[in-house]
């Protein structure tokens, strides 16, 4: 037989080459080719010195993951003024003292954290094609509904006690303040949008006015989230979960977002408007994957350093 379906054999085997050797791409070189994404944000009042922010996000670590474990530490050299935690640091529940492995070198640096859905619960063996089918309809998160019975629950207070302990302040739906050579720095915080734990009118009304800056802190950059700090008037805000899409089209970019964000901005640097304000939102692409998807396809993994300056 010459042909199946109308395809020359030879194409149907080359084109499975391609795909075998995408896949393996993927998986062993782009996974675990980490990057430092370097973006400056003129957020700051006039004269104010200008601040360095790490933001790491979406580590997901794995028992085992000895290079992203050492690429996370060696962050610490880049002499942050302060770290910005993201969330979603697991995704195996016996990983919590490989997180803290990874961190521990930048947790002698001031910081601030949220969780996402993946520090509270495990995650679930899918198939992905249904998974980005899902995505492209505009299913996302739990839709209100509590996690089904049987799923993983991380031990999310180990993480939160390690944090705290360093010193790192913890924003699930609340207000916190970092002190930094004489300058005031505040921060408002929302648990995971993505499964409904976030709850604005509990830290709703604005930037506080004694503060020399306020930065707005959540998990997934859902659309109502955006909206209500950019409309209380934060000039920050910084979000992760999306991936950066996770799985790209050359000279296209994401297909999903993993939520209602469109997918212009699924990461980096970009604003928000909402009632009559503006503010510039940062969505980290993270350094992990699902346990169950270790694959990015023209999006590599990522922390990012954030310059902040003055306001032209």
């Amino acid at each position: 037989m010459h042909a199946r379906y109308g395809i020359p054999l030879k194409a149907t085997a080359a084109l499975t080459a391609i795909g075998a050797a995408g896949v393996a791409y993927a998986a062993g070189f782009e996974a675990r080719s980490f990057r430092l994404r370097r973006v400056t944000v003129p957020v700051l009042p006039s004269g104010m010195r200008p601040l360095r922010v790490l933001q790491v996000s979406d580590i997901h670590m794995v028992s085992g993951q000895r290079k992203k474990r050492a690429w996370l530490q060696s962050l610490a050299g880049l002499r942050p003024d302060f770290v910005v935690n993201t969330g979603d640091n697991l995704s195996d529940p016996e990983g919590v003292p490989e997180v803290l492995d990874a961190l521990g070198p930048l947790m002698e640096f001031p910081g601030v954290y949220v969780f996402g859905s993946n520090d509270y619960y495990g995650p679930k063996l899918r198939n992905p094609a249904r998974y980005l089918l899902e995505k492209v309809q505009g299913k996302h998160g739990l839709n209100g509904n509590p996690p089904a019975v049987g799923v993983i629950h991380n031990p999310w207070e180990d993480l939160r006690d390690a944090f705290d302990t360093a010193g790192w302040v913890g924003l699930s739906n609340t207000r916190g303040r970092l002190k930094l050579e004489g300058l005031e720095l505040a921060f408002t915080g929302l648990d995971d949008p993505h499964i409904k734990r976030d709850r604005y009118a509990e830290v709703a009304g604005g930037p506080e006015k004694d503060a020399d800056l306020s930065i707005a802190v959540v998990h997934a950059p859902y659309l109502r989230t955006l909206d209500a700090f950019t409309a209380d008037g934060y000039p920050l805000v910084l979000a992760g979960h999306t991936h950066g899409g996770q799985l790209c089209v050359p000279f296209y970019g994401a297909l999903v977002t993993n939520c209602d964000l469109d997918t212009d901005r699924v990461k980096g640097l970009s604003t928000h408007e909402s009632g009559g304000h503006r503010s510039y939102l940062h969505v980290s692409a993270g350094c992990g994957t699902n346990r169950y998807t270790p694959v990015r396809f023209a999006c590599p993994p990522e922390a990012t350093l954030l310059t902040l300056t003055p306001r032209t």
